[in-house]
């Protein structure tokens, strides 16, 4: 490609205090230098908001870097043989528009991808969200046919994978969400129960409603409160897998907890913390299996897309609100 490329990117102005707003962000133009040796040229074509940039951001940026997160992007130019003009890549470049790599941080999509399939589920059912799901219900709740399994933020990118895999495998699924929309949706694909939590008089009873001798399994996403309520109705040896606290991450003030002892002994609960990074080096055994279920049909997926670039902060802001049902991506 002849001639210089400018990348527009999303830095983090300052750090977020309590919820996110527009102004913590800047949207600047980057000069792209011309391509070494071995290098390719990237546009992306669908970018990722997911809650973990909240509490990430904290974590491992400092103010002025380019946001984190996670694309799917075109090769536009290569001076790198293993990789050809035109194909799509998952890369973690985190909020540009454009960006050069020397190929050795991309992912290629999963074989057998059909043209039919938007490429966008590579960031959601059948990526980084649907890994998590599938990895911490198998490998963290060990789910067996015939449990009961309580998911929470059940129509988000992950909680609605959890819920159709542990039908797929057999269990009785109950799920929770934040608008009569979503638990709409979640009937639609195939939940057992579900109820707004925002709506419900006592989440004590509701839970106690929808399965009255308690749960096997809990895929908790939200923590704070919910976690609280829901630990005390677990059965004997009941397993519980902590993936995210998204009722916790914009808090300026730490909540004070109820404790978790108590149920944990009496019960001989498993509560296990984890991260989908732990199993890299299964992805691709994850998202063969994804990709399968969602050809046949048993695996649904929803997205909210947001167009624009321009309105990447809005769409991270508005996911983080739980205005998204399913996955939330970007556009370009």
């Amino acid at each position: 490609m002849a001639g210089m490329v400018t990348a527009k990117v999303w830095v983090l102005k300052k750090h977020f205090e309590g919820f996110p707003k527009t102004s913590d962000f800047d949207l600047k133009n980057i000069e792209l230098p011309n391509l070494k040796d071995g290098e390719l040229l990237l546009e992306s074509v669908f970018l990722s908001v997911d809650p973990y940039m909240r509490p990430y951001s904290r974590r491992v940026m400092k103010e002025g870097d380019v946001m984190i997160g996670t694309q799917v992007a075109r090769i536009i130019d290569s001076k790198n043989p293993a990789f050809a003009v035109g194909i799509f890549v998952v890369a973690k470049s985190g909020w540009r528009t454009h960006f050069i790599s020397d190929g050795k941080d991309l992912q290629l999509l999963p074989s057998g991808w059909p043209e039919s399939l938007p490429i966008s589920l590579a960031l959601g059912t059948i990526g980084m969200p649907g890994l998590t799901a599938y990895f911490g219900l198998l490998e963290v709740c060990k789910m067996k046919p015939g449990e009961t399994v309580l998911v929470n933020a059940a129509a988000g990118a992950v909680g609605s994978v959890v819920g159709q895999l542990a039908k797929i495998g057999g269990c009785k699924v109950v799920g929770c969400a934040g608008s009569d929309d979503k638990v709409a949706y979640l009937k639609k694909i195939g939940f057992d129960e579900a109820f707004n939590y925002k709506t419900v008089t006592s989440l004590d009873e509701a839970l106690r409603k929808a399965s009255p001798d308690g749960y096997d399994c809990f895929f908790d996403n939200v923590g704070g409160e919910f976690a609280s309520v829901a630990i005390n109705q677990m059965k004997k040896y009941g397993r519980i897998a902590v993936c995210g606290a998204i009722s916790q991450y914009n808090d300026s003030v730490p909540q004070k907890g109820p404790y978790v002892q108590m149920p944990m002994i009496f019960k001989e609960l498993r509560m296990e913390g984890f991260i989908v990074a732990s199993w890299n080096n299964r992805w691709e055994e994850g998202l063969k299996a994804l990709l399968k279920w969602v050809m046949e049909g048993k695996l649904k997926c929803h997205e909210q897309v947001t167009e624009g670039f321009e309105n990447m902060p809005a769409a991270f802001i508005g996911m983080l609100k739980g205005e998204n049902l399913g996955k939330a991506v970007v556009k370009v």
